[in-house]
């Protein structure tokens, strides 16, 4: 992944997020509460915050953001020096990870001053400095080398009803000219501003996300500051967009008059794929090696798009993800050469090396910026380095069959793109991961950046269909055959739990656990898959199982759950005594069929049978229907998602969806034992 510095820079929360490994480690360091400060001096933005009244918060707030005061100052070099205040006023004992800071540093920034107070809730006063803080390396998974660190103080009793405030400043060297006040946090803020200072003859344009434009007010000579006062927490609800997609955030860009720091500006979108197109500069150059390695891959592949497939399955398997990244290596691939030299790289890398073998065979191919969570960059966004992926658009020849490639743009002056991601072994060429549709990213070419969406593939292409027949006993036990044909988003996830299993036979391991959540006390006889490696393929799995006491017995009857396995109605909207704020993401399209037959007992016969359900709503459909002969129970089924984004305004109409939903797929037949 680019490790996107500009954007972790500004937001010390995510990258708490992102270090969470090495928190843990660092923090064990600090355990002790230490001692009151002798001579504390604790600065007089602080102590003015003791006595500020608050409103009334909701009950699980752990914390309140009582001031959070950035000054940025330009240099004329384009360098900047970032000067930050923060207090918390700690509410609960969850609040207490508050008392700890983490910032990040690396050899294109220093940290000038750190220091830290607590204004204990008992009218003890503790502070911190530099000399208190612990130092260490990132801790991220996939990642061989970065340059960054981090810097961890903790304070001492962060209790409740505490007061914390730290204040550090540190000096930038940043590749673009952009920053990003995050004024909207997990903890609602009683007061946030931003401060900019910039060079004479230096201008600057803000732009605002997913809030509304507030004015400036201009303080001196080339310095303004914005400020906003109460504004709320953003609300953890089930299946929503990631909260960077809804966080409020004004986006600033610099504009000086030097024409050669000029280039690392985001006027515009062409303009960001400019300055990154001048990182990628000699970076897909061929070498010897790699043309000799295409030619081996491709001897046998008789069409275009086989020697396509060859590739994309030699980058997957052989190219593993691991990076290394120092400086502007954030953002710029290593060279072709290297990377195919040492068999390893990050999704850039990937990228750029596989962008060099398709030229081989004659296929252009251009990089794709894109943020892994769908919706962090939009269509109605200002450019700004919200992203973390980069992926290809391959360009296709004429005459390429399409019909199995799903993940397809149709560019006016390219011709027909297809989106591919190198760094995803399980999803085929043809196809993209679930978190890549719908969303958006940056193509790259020679003329510059241009914002594209990528494809929601339609659900026939993420599909599952089961299959099995059951035989019921007279106590209730159940003995049953079951065949799953998996392709698409069904077939990866599946790949992806078979193949991180660690167990020696984990196939079992997958399907014991799925068993389990359906049928209690199932025991698993046998287990069989074909193309379990084959990402191009089908995924077939057939297993076989037993279950004691499956159907329950009233009396005479006996009550008998059709929909013995798999699940739709399983999603958790909200809690019924808050109303939903943000949208629902369900993830993938896909369509899921069950049909299964049930062998009814020897005595007993159907006394009721469930009705029949037809849902059918703009974003998901769902019928199922119970028959009988006499003899079995034919139960049938399909769920489909249609749409993966929920509009607020249809959330009625989804939790209905899923209300009826549960309620059929817990619905019972009734068997009657036969009059002798």
């Amino acid at each position: 992944m680019i490790h996107n510095k500009l954007f972790l820079r500004p937001s010390e929360r995510r990258l708490a997020t992102a270090l969470l490994a090495a928190v843990f480690l660092l923090v064990a360091v600090a355990t002790g509460r230490g001692a009151p400060a002798r001579n504390p001096d604790v600065p007089d933005w602080l102590h003015s915050l003791a006595g500020v009244s608050l409103p009334k918060y909701p009950d699980e707030t752990d914390a309140v953001v009582l001031l959070r005061d950035e000054t940025d100052s330009v240099e004329p070099d384009g360098n900047i020096v970032e000067h930050i205040r923060i207090a918390y006023k700690i509410l609960r004992s969850g609040g207490r990870s508050r008392g700890t800071l983490i910032t990040g540093f690396d050899n294109r920034s220093k940290i000038l001053s750190l220091n830290g107070w607590c204004l204990s809730s008992n009218g003890q006063i503790f502070q911190v400095g530099e000399k208190d803080a612990v130092e260490h390396g990132l801790i991220m998974e996939g990642v061989g080398y970065e340059d960054e660190r981090i810097k961890v103080l903790k304070v001492p009793a962060p209790d409740p009803g505490s007061i914390v405030g730290f204040e550090f400043e540190k000096r930038l060297k940043p590749d673009l000219l952009q920053e990003g006040w995050d004024f909207q946090r997990d903890d609602p803020v009683r007061d946030s501003r931003f401060t900019l200072q910039l060079p004479a003859g230096w201008e600057y344009k803000v732009r605002w996300m997913h809030h509304d434009e507030i004015p400036e007010q201009q303080d001196g000579p080339n310095q303004w500051h914005w400020e906003l006062r109460d504004i709320p927490a953003v609300v953890t609800e089930p299946d929503m967009p990631p909260e960077e997609s809804v966080e409020g955030r004004a986006v600033v860009d610099f504009f000086p008059s030097d024409l050669a720091i000029r280039q690392k500006t985001l006027d515009s979108w062409k303009q960001f794929g400019l300055w990154y197109d001048r990182l990628l500069v000699g970076r897909r150059d061929d070498s010897p090696d790699i043309a000799a390695k295409v030619r081996e891959l491709t001897a046998q592949a008789p069409t275009q798009l086989d020697k396509m497939r060859a590739i994309s399955d030699w980058m997957q398997s052989q190219i593993r993800y691991f990076a290394i990244e120092i400086g502007v290596g954030g953002y710029q691939p290593h060279p072709a050469s290297w990377i195919f030299a040492n068999r390893y790289g990050d999704c850039k890398d990937k990228a750029t090396l596989m962008s060099t073998m398709l030229k081989d065979i004659g296929v252009d191919s251009y990089y794709v910026i894109i943020n892994h969570e769908r919706g962090v960059v939009g269509p109605d966004d200002a450019p700004w380095d919200g992203f973390d992926h980069a992926i290809l658009a391959i360009r296709l020849p004429a005459g390429i069959p399409t019909q199995g490639l799903y993940a397809t743009y149709q560019h006016p002056k390219l011709g027909t793109l297809l989106f591919f991601d190198p760094t995803n072994e399980n999803v085929p060429l043809g196809y993209l991961p679930w978190y890549l549709q719908a969303n958006y990213g940056m193509l790259v070419t020679d003329d510059g950046g241009e914002l594209v969406e990528l494809p929601l593939l339609p659900p026939t292409t993420n599909r599952q269909i089961r299959e099995a027949r059951f035989a019921l006993g007279s106590d209730g036990s159940l003995r049953g055959a079951v065949r799953e044909i998996r392709w698409g988003n069904p077939a990866t996830v599946r790949r992806e739990q078979i193949h991180d299993a660690t167990s020696a036979n984990s196939l079992d391991t997958v399907l014991e656990s799925f068993l389990s959540r359906f049928v209690p006390g199932s025991v698993l006889i046998s287990s069989s898959a074909q193309n379990l490696d084959d990402k191009d393929g089908n995924l077939i799995l057939d297993y076989q199982f037993t279950a004691q006491n499956y159907a329950q017995s009233v009396g005479n009857l006996l009550l008998v759950r059709p929909r013995i396995m798999g699940e739709a109605g399983n999603m958790v909207l909200e809690d019924e005594t808050k109303p939903r704020k943000y949208p629902v993401d369900l993830r993938a399209t896909e369509a899921i069929s069950d049909s299964f037959e049930i062998v009814i007992p020897p005595g007993y016969v159907v006394d009721e049978l469930p009705p029949p359900l037809n849902a059918d709503y703009p974003f998901a459909s769902y019928t199922s229907k119970v028959e009988s002969d006499g003899k079995v129970l034919h139960y049938t089924r399909m769920y489909q998602v249609k749409s993966v984004v929920v509009p607020t305004e249809r959330l009625a109409d989804l939790k209905k969806f899923y209300e009826e939903v549960a309620k059929d797929e817990n619905n019972s037949a009734v068997l009657k034992r036969a009059a002798n």
